[in-house]
């Protein structure tokens, strides 16, 4: 099925890159004189048939200044440290003071990290910002060996030593489960660069308490069948060319069909507003879908066993989560402070579903535990969003502080 995608895709490129063009060729010589109004009707349709397709490379984060104490600064991305699979990412401000580091942890989740632009944008102002910056698994060459729940894990753990003592994590959405343990498993070691605190945002913990469709989803076929109809391998013509994937084009497919209404309205609105000249809201719209339909191929050891351990099984709220040979115990967390985060309508992660962590990590003193119910948003609204500016962001804040 992948190959076939692949190939449907690069058939229908050249016809789409012609229709951006030609759209673009129209609105120049219309002008918006009244007379010409069945051109920007065309102009309209053939601008939205031109850019409604997935990519596969990531969208540029685009932050290039952050105000710092109310004075601009420069804000410059390095690679702090890499694997094929991924790269930690420092948002650099070489003009700044001294602040307090934090690790991002973005899901592996079908988008690529720059998901999570407005979670960064909103942090760097007060804090030295790092990502997980995870690698499109089409383009990871077999050679390179496998990746699954294990090696995420593991990537967190080379991720904080690589940013050294005295670091906070903070873990969206997916990454919840991986980076409990990946504290858990530090904490056990004496590791000096533990965390000082870990904010865990939306997560699926345990996903037994008030089970949301996604986890119906998960439960409802045998992990077999999972293997079976979304697991494909890489087309021959791209760097990781024979590695098992669950495509990015799939998972973008099953968002877009949870919601098809929504989706179709939106371009309806967006053929009104390209006809009637309405920019800003026509740009808007394209940043949404650009950022969107930006897909990543997720390898399929990390997806089928993400599937299995976390949402079938229960791994970690069961007491039976392994890490290459070791049992994963958050009871031994006893320094690291834990805060979770959910939303009032999120319906990907339901209530309680995070706020389970505190309960597993019965070693920890309650001061250093902390919970942020935040009414009025769903899921994405827990990380991006107004409430998430004036009313989590600063919660997260206080208790980074507080811990550190």
């Amino acid at each position: 099925m992948y190959a076939l995608y692949q190939a449907q895709a690069d058939l229908i490129a050249p016809f789409r890159a012609m229709a951006r063009h030609t759209a673009e060729l129209l609105s120049a010589w219309d002008a918006g004189r009244p007379e010409t109004w069945a051109l920007r009707r065309t102009a309209a349709a053939l601008d939205i048939f031109g850019r409604m397709t997935t990519t596969h490379v990531r969208p540029p984060f685009g932050i290039s200044e952050v105000a710092v104490g109310g004075a601009p600064m420069a804000v410059v991305e390095e690679a702090a440290f890499a694997t094929p699979f991924g790269t930690l990412l420092h948002f650099a401000k070489p003009e700044a003071p001294a602040q307090p580091k934090v690790l991002i942890a973005a899901p592996m989740s079908g988008h690529f990290a720059t998901l999570l632009r407005e979670t960064v944008r909103t942090m760097l102002a007060e804090h030295d910002v790092y990502i997980t910056d995870w690698h499109n698994a089409r383009v990871i060459p077999p050679a390179e060996g496998r990746f699954g729940f294990d090696e995420y894990t593991a990537h967190i753990i080379a991720f904080l030593e690589a940013m050294g003592p005295g670091a906070h994590v903070l873990a969206v959405c997916q990454p919840a489960v991986p980076v409990l343990a990946a504290c858990a498993l530090m904490a056990e070691d004496d590791n000096p660069a533990t965390p000082l605190s870990a904010v865990l945002m939306a997560g699926p913990i345990d996903t037994r308490i008030s089970p949301t469709k996604v986890n119906e989803l998960a439960q409802s076929q045998p992990i077999s069948w999972f293997e079976r109809n979304l697991v494909s391998a890489v087309p021959w013509r791209l760097p990781g060319a024979g590695r098992r994937v669950y495509p990015g084009a799939t998972q973008i497919t099953a968002f877009l069909s949870m919601n098809p209404d929504r989706h179709i309205s939106a371009h309806r609105d967006q053929f009104r507003h390209l006809v009637d000249g309405n920019a800003d809201l026509a740009a808007a719209h394209r940043r949404f879908y650009d950022e969107y339909l930006a897909v990543m191929d997720l390898p399929a050891e990390f997806f089928l066993e993400t599937v299995q351990r976390v949402f079938q099984e229960h791994d970690l709220p069961e007491g039976r989560m392994m890490w290459r040979g070791r049992k994963v115990r958050p009871g031994e967390i006893r320094n690291t402070a834990i805060m979770t985060v959910e939303g009032e309508r999120d319906d990907i992660c339901a209530i309680g579903q995070t706020r389970a962590a505190l309960d597993l990590c019965a070693g920890l003193p309650e001061a250093r535990k902390a919970h942020h119910l935040q009414t009025g948003v769903g899921h994405y609204g827990v990380f991006a969003g107004r409430r998430w500016n004036a009313e989590i962001y600063p919660a997260v804040r206080g208790f980074m502080a507080a811990a550190g």
